[in-house]
């Protein structure tokens, strides 16, 4: 029996995506292999019938590469783009309703401690890929990347090994990929763009996600397995504003909870609507497939998973490490799979763990993929119902990250490292003299351009409002504990209270330790190295000194008012 275990050796570009503007398809064919019945005779068949049942008689038992054995599943993973927890109907939210993700949930297992070890676009798609965390990554610990050659990811493995693989929409980025020879990676499988649609909203995709996905099934084979990435460019800014409501037919009183660093205004729940209508139209496209796969009769033997890449976009929360940022939605269906489905799971999981769980799913050793090493851990047993193969109190996932968007001196990040273990959340900030969203007077370019973050902006100089600001913007203390249950929106630092230096303490040694294990640069002393990589986006590298000295630069994906006129002190005072 396999057990739960740690797998050994053996303008913002996606904005710009999302409203159409996509990188040519690759040419694919449109023929369909046709296949004719076999005329027989009656007598042939009655010879056949005869000689077919004689040799089943002295056949020997069939092997694991016969035709007999259990068919490998299909694979669709279902990412969104910038999607918090608990945001999707199945959680209980009421203000987003996700009839296709609930579904997945219901007639599979509901996730409610899921997160990615990095809340930004790419490092949290190179860890899923790579079943590493993003500090074992190299360069790919950053945004905006030139992914090494040297990890191979596991579409590529599949693909190696029979499977049919292909993606729409967002795959792995920003960034570049390319292998040794310096041919372009399909690092998410081969590209479905070609279809079209008229989205509901103007800043939606023009990307026909489930037709694309429909024309990926018409070009595979009946016999051979696959894997699909739906790769939704929603719920990314930019935003229609007030498409929730006008569109959505949402008001701004269905929203029960403004989470407590925001201001309660109407601005912020309108932009607030304008997100839950952006992941229903991701949730919407998901439906289509599932009904697609439906009438194919493929739905049994399909392991769904349905997620999203790093938390809302929204001042806090993406491109930061606190709950929202990394804790993320995940449910996984597969009627031929998973044992007792309709359950919900409290484990704590992390995104390594989904290239083990696929192999696993499918029969590949981890010493077969020629990968590099995995911390990740299979799911397989969860999705049987083995929940006693690893002890609750065991369990614990790390988090961290390096350099997001530029807008700090010489391009530099904002590293830190966590853990979450039972309740508690604990942060180092290795450079708390850093501005954590970057530097405001080039913008705060590590947080997405948006009403909300506006409204908090101009409050800076409104002591009301100065603490919204903070919040979001403003220098943080070098470590932050957080009791993630009673305190979700991790307002409430506990790192200095007598009572939980204890805890701190016991957290601080395990991230230590399972780091020094992984071989962090950043725990060993050469943190240094991330920020020597360079980033990628040429047109925007050196921006902060580019932007100081006068040249004329459009970050893209925020807003001319984020930029202070002059640099400000550690307490936002100019």
């Amino acid at each position: 029996m396999r057990r739960w275990r740690l797998v050994g050796p053996g303008c913002c570009p996606a904005a710009c995506l999302k409203a159409g503007r996509v990188a040519g398809p690759a040419d694919v064919s449109e023929d369909r292999i046709l296949r004719e019945s076999e005329t027989m005779s009656n007598s042939a068949r009655i010879f056949r019938m005869l000689f077919v049942g004689a040799a089943l008689l002295v056949a020997p038992v069939a092997s694991a590469d016969d035709s007999s054995a259990p068919k490998r599943p299909n694979i669709l993973f279902a990412i969104a783009d910038d999607a918090s927890f608990p945001h999707m109907s199945a959680y209980g939210c009421k203000w987003v309703q996700t009839p296709a993700f609930d579904r997945v949930a219901r007639q599979g297992i509901l996730f409610t401690r899921a997160y990615t070890p990095n809340a930004k676009c790419a490092p949290s798609r190179s860890s899923i890929l790579t079943g590493r965390n993003s500090w074992q990554l190299e360069a790919a610990a950053n945004h905006w990347c030139d992914f090494p050659a040297k990890y191979t990811v596991y579409p590529e493995v599949l693909s190696r090994h029979g499977y049919r693989v292909g993606m729409t929409g967002k795959g792995w980025g920003p960034g570049f990929a390319v292998d040794a020879n310096g041919r372009r990676r399909q690092m998410t499988g081969q590209p479905f763009q070609q279809l079209k649609m008229k989205p509901p909203a103007t800043a939606m995709s023009g990307i026909d996600y489930a037709g694309n996905f429909t024309r990926f099934l018409d070009q595979a084979s009946t016999d051979e397995p696959w894997a699909f990435w739906y790769g939704g460019y929603e719920p990314h800014r930019a935003y229609e504003f007030g498409a929730g409501i006008k569109k959505g037919k949402k008001s701004i009183s269905d929203i029960d909870e403004v989470p407590g660093f925001w201001p309660d205004t109407e601005k912020v729940r309108t932009d607030m609507l304008d997100y839950a209508y952006e992941i229903e139209y991701f949730d919407l496209h998901l439906q289509r497939m599932l009904k697609e796969l439906e009438s194919r009769d493929m739905l049994s033997n399909t392991m769904i998973v349905v997620t999203a890449d790093n938390g809302m976009p929204f001042p806090r929360v993406k491109g930061q490490e606190y709950e929202m940022s990394n804790h993320l939605p995940l449910a996984i269906m597969w009627p031929d799979g998973i044992v007792k489905p309709g359950r919900t799971c409290d484990r704590l999981v992390s995104f390594i763990d989904f290239a083990p769980t696929f192999f696993d799913a499918v029969g590949l050793d981890w010493g077969e993929t020629e990968m590099a090493t995995s911390p990740g851990r299979s799911l397989l047993p969860l999705l049987r119902g083995e929940t006693e193969a690893i002890a609750p109190e065991s369990e614990y996932i790390l988090l961290g990250k390096e350099r997001h968007d530029i807008g700090r001196p010489h391009d530099w990040g904002y590293p830190i490292r966590g853990i979450v273990r039972g309740n508690f959340m604990y942060l180092r900030n290795f450079e708390p003299d850093r501005w954590p969203a970057g530097n405001p007077e080039t913008g705060y370019l590590n947080c997405d351009g948006s009403p909300t973050k506006t409204v908090l902006i101009q409050g800076r100089t409104t002591a009301s409002s100065r603490e919204f600001w903070q919040a979001a913007f403003g220098k943080r203390q070098s470590e932050e504990l957080f009791n993630v249950k009673e305190d979700p929106y991790c307002l409430n630092n506990l790192a200095a209270h007598p009572m939980y230096l204890q805890a701190k303490q016991q957290l601080s040694e395990k991230l230590a330790l399972e780091l020094t294990r992984q071989k962090d640069p950043r725990i060993s002393g050469e943190g240094d190295i991330f920020d020597t990589y360079p980033y990628a986006g040429t047109q925007h590298r050196g921006f902060y000194e580019r932007y100081m000295s006068g040249e004329n630069l459009n970050a893209g994906w925020v807003n001319a008012s984020d930029f202070e006129k002059t640099p400000l002190d550690d307490a936002g005072k100019e």
